[in-house]
């Protein structure tokens, strides 16, 4: 089994910066790729990130391309989201997710998913 566990969120102001972590355990963790996808309130969750675990290959949201970057610690088994020029509308619960899947946009994707972190964005 593989467990994530994000951290990282909180409350900052337009402008201000973030990062998130989600660290990943477990015996059987070796995905293909891990990705960061955001939900808002009566939204559907939406694709923010994703890196290719072996090769760090990225892709990133025409949404947040430009202020997010994506990055990976394999070491540490650890990736990051640093978030920049935050906007109000930014403001969701985050969640990590790792798969062994070739797409990357789809949330069912993923097979492994954290508990999500929130962030909120004050205007």
């Amino acid at each position: 089994q593989v467990q994530l566990v994000e951290s990282g969120g909180g409350l900052v102001q337009a402008g201000g910066s973030l990062r998130l972590s989600c660290v990943a355990s477990g015996r059987t963790f070796n995905p293909y790729r891990m990705g960061w996808f955001r939900q808002a309130p009566g939204k559907e969750r939406e694709f923010v990130a994703t890196i290719t675990w072996s090769g760090g290959s990225i892709t990133i949201a025409d949404s947040v391309k430009g202020r997010f970057t994506i990055s990976r610690d394999r070491d540490k088994n650890t990736v990051y989201l640093q978030m920049a020029s935050l906007k109000p509308e930014d403001t969701a619960v985050y969640y990590c997710a790792a798969g062994r899947s070739l797409a990357w946009g789809s949330p069912n994707s993923y097979a492994y998913w954290g508990q999500g972190t929130q962030v909120t964005v004050s205007s």
